[in-house]
């Protein structure tokens, strides 16, 4: 390792021209061949892709449509007067002529005659548009169009939008990033360096990420999940090499020596940290979705990329600033010969020393009090629901929400909640048995209404269109599916060919939720297990790994705990700007636990592998806990605080999916760096003495030794050796 950080700082134009070349030649990839992103996001024999592959076979079924609906309201006279008619008509004329619209159904037509809701004074029309037809133009004819006495909105299956990608909150992170770098480190130079490395190896691995679009099955959602992990795993690996270079520095070594120190120790401690973060992610395939599969093998090219900006770039970039990372009184310290001790053990008046005495002092207290934190914060997880937010949850000024208001006070609350029973009917007697089904389906609780049934050309599927009273998001739309799933269907079923199937958007919603929560336990078990096994290896013990592993999952559940309190029970959702309190949309919690994991492992391998270190060096368990504590506490410290203003940056965008993962992310990571690892595993550690160290016999013979913590370090050359400028002393290099 340090033989590569001395080549990089030699070679250090070679390595800059390498990775200019290197994202050149991927941007010109991107522009010439363009993007090839791929949704995958079915749930492999689930009751709602079966029903969406009968709907296939039906007149119309694979045509490739979706559906918009205009709503509006009379506030003056009778929205059937013949004013408003006039006036609606001319409007929706000009939008049946937009481009990519199919049809427009008036409720003014013998067709639309179901589509008024005179007792509300509501109607709506129906817009069928093909795939991926411009709404906008429709949204700006609705929002133009100013009727005297009508109040009009739009809504639908047509009118949502996925979540348009913003730099706003990433560059408002980077800002507070950049602030708390400055106050650590007091050089302009060294805060840039974790930033510029992060960014570097973000920007490399997106564009990785789109050529891979092309090779294998990719959402566009996995830029989000691979540009976060990045910037988060990239600042930290490059904070901690920095920091021990600067260490180096401080205590008298030659740049070149610092750097190949840095590399040697916290630099193997990235390779390891990383290589447990990919494995981690790409376990993601355990939960069997392809677009969360995408999204780890994403986030692990990103996490690959930034430790190998870590171990390349920044070596070289720590090679061209030289003493210029110090600030101006640490290089005059320098150049009057004055040097600190390399352990840092003699600094006692610091806060994380401080703070390393008060554990040591009653590890017996502040290991309950901070298990207590972490369970009190983890607690509303027991009651997480996945699924997807509909509008009745969105904020009340919005257009959806607007909708969804107007709608559900005329039609009903399940009005834009339709069930779809598809099933096959092959004979003359699972026919027969469907038509029973359908007319029993009226007196199912929480059913609205029923809609008549369609048949194939040949028969051989039909189907029966149900509307539920409550909204896509509520418990009760759940339990109907369950209740048509568990006990009508099967009654309808017993003795015959028939098979029916439910399907709509909430029946997909669940089924993905159920698939997750199904799986979830075995990817978290999984993740744990590894963290056990590699930290085991790493570190020659059986407890450290263990407490490790089992700290990992209980930061992973505050992070889930968060954004259950907030945006499902909605302790505080209104404040985010997002509305009411609604199920969590799928992807928010396998990237709360990918990304969690990711940093905590870090924090984790950072703090234990200095304490190795140092035990290694006295076997002194006490001491060894004391100078890890005090010498990564405050980049620990440093690396969360940073990571809680990127995270925390998200929070206030108003989008309820970012806004959520920002959210539990920031709390995560601030519970996780303050309360877990420099509370509770030092607390711990110090009750447990020399026991942290017990590695069974068979398993040291039969396991490799990956030497995290690197080399035992060198003496420092004498004062009179060193460098007395700001320039790195390069002909030292070997």
């Amino acid at each position: 390792m340090s033989a590569l950080a001395r080549w990089c700082v030699t070679h250090r134009r070679t390595v800059f021209v390498s990775w200019l070349v290197m994202a050149v030649g991927l941007l010109a990839a991107v522009v010439l061949g363009g993007t090839a992103f791929k949704t995958s996001a079915d749930v492999p024999d689930s009751a709602s892709s079966k029903a969406y592959a009968l709907l296939a076979q039906m007149p119309g079924g694979a045509s490739g449509n979706t559906l918009g609906k205009i709503a509006w309201q009379a506030t003056s006279g009778s929205v059937t007067s013949a004013t408003v008619k006039d006036e609606v008509t001319v409007m929706l004329d000009q939008i049946a002529r937009q481009p990519g619209v199919v049809s427009v159904v008036s409720p003014y037509t013998p067709a639309g005659a179901k589509q008024v809701a005179a007792q509300a004074n509501t109607a709506y029309a129906q817009v069928v548009l093909k795939n991926g037809a411009d709404v906008d133009p429709i949204e700006k004819t609705v929002t133009d169009a100013h009727l005297a006495g009508v109040k009009l909105t739009y809504g639908g299956t047509a009118f949502d939008k996925k979540p348009t990608p913003t730099h706003g909150p990433e560059a408002i992170g980077l800002i507070v990033a950049l602030a708390l770098l400055m106050l650590m480190f007091r050089s302009w130079r060294a805060s840039l360096l974790p930033l510029i490395t992060g960014v570097a190896g973000v920007v490399v691995s997106l564009l990785l990420v789109v050529v891979g679009s092309h090779l294998f099955t990719l959402d566009s959602t996995s830029i989000s999940m691979a540009s976060m992990m990045g910037l988060a795993v990239g600042i930290d690996y490059a904070l901690f090499v920095v920091n021990r270079t600067r260490k180096g520095l401080l205590s008298g070594m030659p740049v070149p020596d610092a750097v190949a120190r840095a590399i040697d120790t916290s630099g193997r401690a990235v390779i390891f940290a990383g290589l447990t973060v990919i494995v981690a992610l790409l376990g993601i395939r355990v939960v069997g979705m392809g677009v969360l599969t995408g999204m780890g093998a994403a986030a692990a090219v990103t996490v690959a990329v930034t430790v190998v900006a870590a171990l390349t770039l920044l070596p070289a970039l720590l090679g061209a600033f030289g003493l210029k990372v110090l600030s101006k009184r640490q290089r005059a310290q320098i150049a009057q010969g004055i040097v600190e001790d390399a352990a840092g053990v003699n600094r006692e008046g610091g806060f994380a020393a401080v703070w390393a005495r008060v554990l040591q002092r009653a590890p017996w207290l502040m290991a309950p009090v901070a298990l207590a934190v972490v369970v009190v914060l983890a607690g509303p997880v027991i009651k997480i629901r996945v699924g997807d937010a509909d509008a009745s949850s969105d904020p009340g000024a919005s257009t959806t929400h607007q909708y969804y208001a107007m709608t559900s006070a005329a039609f009903g609350d399940g009005f834009d909640n339709p069930l779809i029973i598809a099933a096959r009917t092959p004979d003359p007697l699972s026919r027969q048995a469907f038509t029973a089904l359908a007319g029993k389906l009226g007196s199912v609780t929480d059913v609205a209404a029923v809609s008549p049934v369609g048949t194939s050309a040949d028969g051989a599927v039909r189907t029966v269109m149900i509307t539920p009273r409550t909204s896509e998001q509520t418990p009760e739309s759940a339990d109907l599916i369950d209740r048509l799933r568990n006990d009508v269907i099967p009654a309808a079923q017993s003795g015959t060919s028939l098979r029916a199937y439910v399907g709509g958007k909430a029946a997909s919603s669940k089924d993905l939720s159920d698939a997750l929560l199904g799986r979830l336990p075995l990817y978290l078990g999984i993740i744990a297990v590894l963290g056990f096994l590699l930290l085991a290896v790493a570190f020659r013990s059986l407890l450290v790994p263990l407490v490790g592993a089992l700290s990992n999952v209980t930061s992973i559940l505050v992070g889930l705990g968060a954004i259950t309190a907030v945006f499902q029970l909605g302790w505080g959702s209104e404040l985010m700007r997002v509305g009411t309190g609604a199920p969590i949309q799928y992807i928010v919690p396998v990237m709360i636990v990918g990304i969690v994991f990711g940093l905590s492992m870090d924090y984790q391998v950072f703090l234990v592998s200095r304490i190795r270190e140092e035990w290694a060096a006295t076997k002194d368990n006490r001491r060894a806990v004391r100078v890890g504590v005090t010498e990564t506490g405050p980049v620990i410290a440093a690396a969360a605080l940073i990571m809680l203003g990127v995270f925390a940056s998200f929070a206030f965008g108003g989008e309820r999916i970012v806004s959520a993962i920002g959210t539990g992310l920031a709390l995560a990571v601030l519970v996780d760096a303050f309360v877990v690892r420099m509370t509770l595993i030092p607390a711990l550690m110090t009750m447990l003495g020399k026991a942290n160290w017990y590695y069974p016999r068979w398993a040291e013979k039969n396991t490799p030794h990956l030497a995290v913590e690197g080399a035992p370090a060198a003496a420092p050359q004498s004062s009179a050796t060193q460098p007395a400028t700001g320039e790195p002393a390069a002909t030292t290099v070997a």
